[in-house]
């Protein structure tokens, strides 16, 4: 769906605005509110709808809702007293005063969707949530921000990432397994992780299918790669590494974001929880990266984030790489402080198709709103879409 007004386009599929043929980089929330706005223009949308759309139905002060308002102005090229493009009725809510077109149906196919959950049953009889969406060549996601669909679905960017890969493939998701003994070791842990996306992947009818691996979730899916090589078509690793910090002569002690984990976990939406997550998109956008970290806390305790910190510090898979058959992109922040570009380069040098592409940015994965967002889904789509000869 594209929505077009003044010199501005709104692209939902691709979760692009361009005013006068430029990207305008924006927060998701922003462009949520963008999008509410053009659905309706002429209309009233009052301002507990925006409060439902925009923040789910959460509290939040007049500042912030104000702050998200004159951003959207902004990003349009409009202003608070020209009010020509955004309009603003006194303590009701906001109009689209700019005509609108649209090149689809006027009901559009809205990307926050429910979706609808599948179970499929691990070796040892436990269940294993599933999703299938959008249309075209299948792909296998293994690890995202929150590890849990549920929390994805409520997440902005989440939902932007969703809706512009559902345009392009058939997107395979499912829920990570809390394994039942935090102690086991990393290894075990990414080898039972492989196991699941077997089960997961025979339960959706995938029999061939490339894979986009995030974070941790790329030493299942090496894993499975390895021990499959017959169904995977491509991997894609994005924000991965090769060795863990433990592994690592160059790093500081102690290990600040287990310590900021440590401090502030059990307390929502506090600064150090935050902290912890910024140290992985110091770029932000802040509002979005608060959102994540409050999904977070609500899914997992101290223990389980230490577990996770943990296992990637002491995880290494170079004994993996050669074993890869298949085409392979690494794709990794140029400054990410977490784990370095030199890790990318170990992995895109220790696997025989692999090629790397550097990403101008400090965010280990880029957001929504960063400026080299468009240039990181448009690179990604580009790699899984092709076909081999």
């Amino acid at each position: 769906m594209r929505y077009e007004f003044a010199d501005c386009v709104l692209d939902v599929d691709r979760h692009v605005l361009l005013r006068d043929g430029e990207t305008v980089p924006v927060e998701p929330q922003v462009f949520d509110l963008l999008e509410l706005l053009a659905e309706s223009p002429g209309k009233l949308v009052a301002r507990e709808e925006i409060i439902e759309r925009v923040w789910n139905g959460r509290f939040v002060s007049e500042s912030t809702i104000s702050a998200r308002i004159a951003a959207a102005r902004k990003a349009v090229g409009d202003d608070g007293k020209t009010q020509r493009i955004i309009r603003t009725i006194v303590r009701r809510g906001l109009q689209m005063a700019a005509e609108v077109s649209r090149d689809a149906d006027p009901t559009p196919e809205r990307h926050r969707q429910t979706q609808q959950l599948k179970y499929a049953r691990g070796s040892d009889g436990q269940a294993i949530a599933f999703a299938v969406s959008g249309e075209g060549p299948a792909v296998l996601r293994v690890g995202s921000i929150v590890y849990d669909l549920e929390a994805e679905s409520r997440l902005t960017s989440e939902r932007a990432y969703l809706s512009a890969m559902d345009a392009k493939f058939t997107m395979l998701r499912y829920n990570k397994r809390q394994r039942s003994h935090w102690g086991d070791s990393c290894r075990a842990d990414h080898e039972g992780g492989a196991e699941d996306i077997l089960t997961v992947t025979h339960a959706a009818g995938f029999d061939r299918f490339a894979i986009v691996s995030e974070f941790g979730g790329i030493f299942s899916a090496l894993q499975f790669a390895t021990q499959y090589p017959e169904r995977v078509s491509r991997l894609a690793i994005v924000g991965g590494w090769a060795e863990g910090r433990d592994h690592r002569d160059d790093v500081a002690v102690p290990d600040s974001i287990r310590n900021l984990i440590i401090e502030g976990w059990k307390n929502p939406g506090s600064g150090y929880a935050v902290g912890s997550l910024l140290s992985y998109f110091p770029e932000g956008p802040l509002e979005t990266v608060r959102e994540i970290v409050d999904e977070m806390q609500a899914l997992y305790s101290v223990e389980q984030k230490l577990y996770q910190r943990d296992s990637g510090n002491t995880a290494s898979i170079l004994h993996l790489l050669p074993q890869v058959q298949c085409p392979t992109l690494v794709l990794h922040g140029r400054n990410s402080a977490v784990h370095p570009l030199s890790e990318a380069r170990k992995l895109a040098a220790g696997i025989p198709d692999a090629s790397l592409a550097i990403l101008e940015t400090a965010n280990h994965i880029p957001l929504p709103g960063n400026d080299v967002y468009d240039t990181y889904i448009g690179t990604l789509q580009e790699f899984l879409g092709a076909v081999d000869e």
